[in-house]
């Protein structure tokens, strides 16, 4: 993967222009295709502001990165994504939100209103919307998940098959041909799957906590079938809170011992420690049983991806379409929280997926297929040739104190961690820095360079 490093390196001359640098190399850089527009289509990595709107606007977030021009503050906090700098680079308008708007809870209180009417920006061709899946329409995100009680940011999450086909609505079902297509997608399929799995996982190890308890506990009070049936009641009602497994063996050794099981109290280490066993292994059979599920679900999205690429955008017109792989979602701070088995898990993933996707699209001389997945894993183990400075810690704070939503989707220079972030991969525990967003652009640029586009 050297051989990446160097080839990015070669391109740096031609992105600080699309930075505001200046580019050293002599005669005329007129890029050999004049493109009319870019298009993108895509998920938060692409997002360019769907959802700057009310209390995101004002809390100064709007894209999924360090958000806000603070090149004051260092050059290379720029605020900008990968599809602003190729655009740029390219001679085209700076690209803008085709849909923007919240469907989360309403306030009197503009800081904390998310609740903002959805509109279409009939002159914008960004289509990219944080959360956005390849087909499903609920991502992370989506108001459908919403928690009772709790703040909504509600995203609207229009997948990308949507997206495409709201393009060719406001188009006349045509591409001109002379369009720059961008298509990024999958990382909310990885992350709303393994959400899924973990949250099944839970369930079953708290089914599995209880029943241990039950099974240890109702044989030694005054009636055991009564007291079966008032654990049960009880311990579920305790859950149904959301309380910790420590609360829930804490509230079934003192119920026990109400009903007559008073050497639970003396014995309650051993009984939770007992019924903590079973819950682990409940739960790590259930992902292990579902795990295949997971990867079948992924090698499924990138399969129809490429179907939507085929039959929506080149059969309509598309002559020039950038369709990136999947980045290696393992190699994320957040997954790098996760087990070992889990980090593995989400790798395979990200493979099957990509496999899926560059087997569907085939040889086509109008689409670049773009190896996101190789360039961040490179970049992930052998940061230095890159600039990269760290590439396991978010740079922004994402504590409640400081982000609401520990997301960089409201990250700004005023709440960063301490130190110079600058060159740092991840602004939180998933999205790219401004730094990493131009490493993406400079090597799209660069392999589009190679196809003889640029």
């Amino acid at each position: 993967m050297r051989k990446t490093s160097f080839a990015l390196a070669l391109l740096t001359a031609a992105v600080l222009t699309a930075c505001g640098g200046t580019d050293p190399r002599p005669g005329d850089q007129t890029p050999k295709t004049k493109f009319t527009q870019q298009v993108v289509f895509g998920d938060s990595l692409s997002d360019v502001g769907t959802y700057a709107v009310g209390g995101v606007a004002l809390m100064g977030g709007g894209t999924y990165t360090i958000n806000g021009d603070a090149t004051s503050v260092n050059p290379e906090l720029t605020g900008k994504n990968y599809t602003t700098l190729v655009a740029a680079q390219l001679g085209l308008p700076a690209p803008c939100a085709a849909q923007t708007g919240l469907e989360g809870s309403a306030s009197t209180n503009p800081a904390l209103n998310f609740s903002v009417p959805i509109k279409f920006n009939a002159n914008c061709f960004n289509y990219a919307q944080g959360g956005a899946r390849v087909t499903d329409p609920y991502g992370p995100g989506n108001k459908k998940y919403d928690r009772p009680g709790a703040i909504s940011l509600g995203q609207t999450t229009v997948p990308v098959v949507k997206q495409i086909d709201n393009h060719l609505a406001k188009v006349g079902g045509k591409f001109s041909g002379t369009e720059l297509v961008i298509v990024t997608a999958g990382g909310n399929d990885v992350l709303e799957q393994t959400n899924e799995l973990k949250a099944g996982a839970t369930t079953a190890g708290g089914t599995a906590l209880i029943t241990s308890l039950i099974q240890q506990l109702a044989p030694g009070t005054n009636n055991p079938a009564t007291a079966q049936a008032t654990l049960l009641t009880t311990l579920q009602a305790e859950a149904a809170k959301g309380s910790s497994a420590e609360t829930i063996i804490g509230v079934a050794i003192r119920t026990a011992a109400g009903l007559g099981n008073t050497p639970a109290v003396a014995n309650a280490a051993t009984i939770g420690a007992t019924a903590g066993a079973a819950a682990q292994a409940a739960g790590l059979k259930y992902s292990t049983d579902h795990a295949p599920e997971l990867v079948a679900a992924l090698g499924k999205a990138g399969a129809e991806l490429a179907v939507y690429v085929k039959t929506k955008i080149l059969a309509n017109g598309a002559n020039y379409v950038v369709v990136n792989n999947l980045p290696d979602v393992s190699i994320a701070p957040s997954v790098l929280a996760e087990s070992a088995d889990t980090q593995k898990l989400v790798a395979t993933m990200v493979s099957t997926f990509n496999s899926q996707l560059k087997t569907g699209l085939g040889e086509d001389a109008k689409v670049l297929y773009v190896d996101l997945a190789s360039v961040s894993h490179d970049q992930a183990v052998n940061p230095e040739p890159y600039g990269l400075s760290n590439t396991k810690t978010a740079a922004c704070d994402l504590s409640a104190a400081k982000n609401p939503f520990g997301s960089s989707l409201v990250c700004n220079k005023n709440n960063l961690i301490s130190g110079d972030v600058s060159h740092y991969m991840f602004a939180d525990g998933v999205h790219p820095t401004p730094f990493e967003y131009a490493l993406i652009a400079r090597y799209i640029l660069l392999q589009m360079s190679g196809k003889g586009w640029i």
